[in-house]
């Protein structure tokens, strides 16, 4: 990064920022976050070096940048994407997590898994070809895991010219298609991730453009759970009962451990243990044995509570006055990820947060065909499908509604014969 770039960007930290990029197939996703870390200097020497006696060996002029991120030997020579390939920067003012999320249809399950997680999406469109049906699947996918933000990216640029008439003619097909899906927010920025223009500087040749560089873009949007208000959602996954006979003050410490999914808590506030329903209130607050007055989003901590109360792996601690719904059977929109189809005839297992319960498909109201979107009536899911569909349970889930809380409105499936995770849903 020049330091003219370094200069433009804000002093305060703006948080971590996890952003997913997809598109079409060599629409230039690898390329664009190889740019990316070789412009900010996030790149090790090393790791350059080896990506640069690649390229040698391919016959390049220039370092393929792709290769940072295409790190399977098969993405290599086929000179594809297959797996989520996640990378880590940080620009001093924000820390990045990046995941770039494979452009084929039969590697649906790739994208989804890598989207679960993002707050923005970089979709990526070629200038020469423009939306394309994988441009709408990806949008739609992109939406469907509850992305909050998405940047439709109009790379290589400088394979039309740099021309601006192309840039805003692929703009408004997509501003149509996205009104269509009921998108609202998404931006756009011509970029050509080859040259470098608009992705950490602006370049010389898109003096028509006058909106934000790409980093531009990433240092401001908003982190996530910072957008709305969120209910305190706290799994517990582990009871801490130290047994430590020369320390008798151990004796009855009783610490639930766990990650603070949303929302926050603060020592002396009211809370619910689910499902129980016993109420109690936070005496101590620990993050490595030391007191906190308070815990926010995705903080690991410990909580103790000022009654005793028979609490477990599994079960979830609530605010009093914010508990979410106990549900036996759930709407949901599911992703088949196994190889082997469906079957509704069977049991499985569905692991939400902590919690495990039991859960047979009661019906399958439509499979999704993301290409048209489309809805398809079917029997079962293949690898790849998406479906809305109700499950039964054996015991109830404490959940909310994706829409609401992407923590608590998630879940997967488990094939208990093979303990393999089968399909990721969301909560409606």
């Amino acid at each position: 990064m020049t330091m003219s770039a370094l200069e433009n960007l804000p002093d305060t930290d703006h948080g971590l920022l996890r952003f997913l990029t997809c598109g079409s197939v060599d629409d230039g996703k690898s390329t664009l976050i190889g740019r990316l870390l070789f412009d900010s200097k996030t790149i090790l020497a090393d790791t350059l070096n080896a990506i640069e006696k690649t390229s040698a060996k391919r016959g390049m002029t220039a370092v393929d940048l792709s290769l940072l991120t295409d790190g399977l030997q098969a993405e290599r020579e086929q000179g594809i994407t297959i797996d989520v390939a996640y990378r880590y920067f940080s620009t001093g003012t924000r820390k990045y997590i990046i995941a770039d999320a494979p452009g084929h249809e039969q590697y649906t399950r790739n994208m989804v898994t890598a989207a679960s997680t993002a707050n923005l999406a970089i979709i990526l469109v070629d200038a020469r070809k423009g939306v394309l049906t994988q441009t709408r699947r990806h949008s739609y996918l992109a939406s469907l895991v509850g992305i909050p933000h998405l940047l439709v990216a109009i790379n290589k640029m400088d394979l039309v010219d740099y021309d601006a008439a192309v840039y805003e003619r692929i703009r408004a097909d997509y501003l149509a298609f996205a009104a269509k899906l009921g998108i609202k927010d998404v931006r756009f920025i011509p970029l050509s991730a080859l040259n470098g223009d608009m992705i950490v500087d602006r370049g010389e040749r898109m003096g028509w453009y006058d909106g934000p560089t790409l980093l531009e873009i990433l240092e401001t949007v908003p982190a996530a759970h910072t957008e709305q208000a969120e209910n305190f959602r706290f799994p517990v996954q582990f009871v801490c009962r130290p047994h430590d006979s020369a320390n008798p003050e151990l004796h009855d410490y009783r610490g639930f451990m766990g990650r603070v999914e949303s929302g926050e808590i603060a020592i002396g506030d009211a809370v619910t243990v689910l499902p129980s329903g016993r109420m109690s209130s936070v005496r101590d607050i620990q993050i490595g044995g030391l007191s906190q007055r308070r815990a926010i989003h995705e903080q690991s901590v410990t909580l103790l509570l000022a009654d005793e109360i028979d609490i477990s792996r599994g079960d979830m601690i609530v605010k009093s006055a914010e508990q979410p719904q106990a549900l036996k059977q759930i709407d949901a929109t599911l992703c088949w990820l196994s190889e082997t189809p469906m079957s509704p005839a069977r049991t499985y297992l569905l692991r939400h947060t902590t919690r495990e319960v039991k859960a047979k498909i009661a019906k399958i109201d439509y499979r999704l065909d993301v290409n048209t979107l489309e809805h398809e009536p079917v029997a079962t899911l293949a690898m790849n499908d998406i479906a809305n569909l109700t499950l039964k349970l054996a015991q109830p889930v404490f959940a909310d509604p994706y829409t609401d809380n992407r923590a608590t409105g998630a879940f997967i499936i488990i094939d208990e014969s093979t303990n393999n995770t089968v399909g990721a849903g969301m909560i409606r």
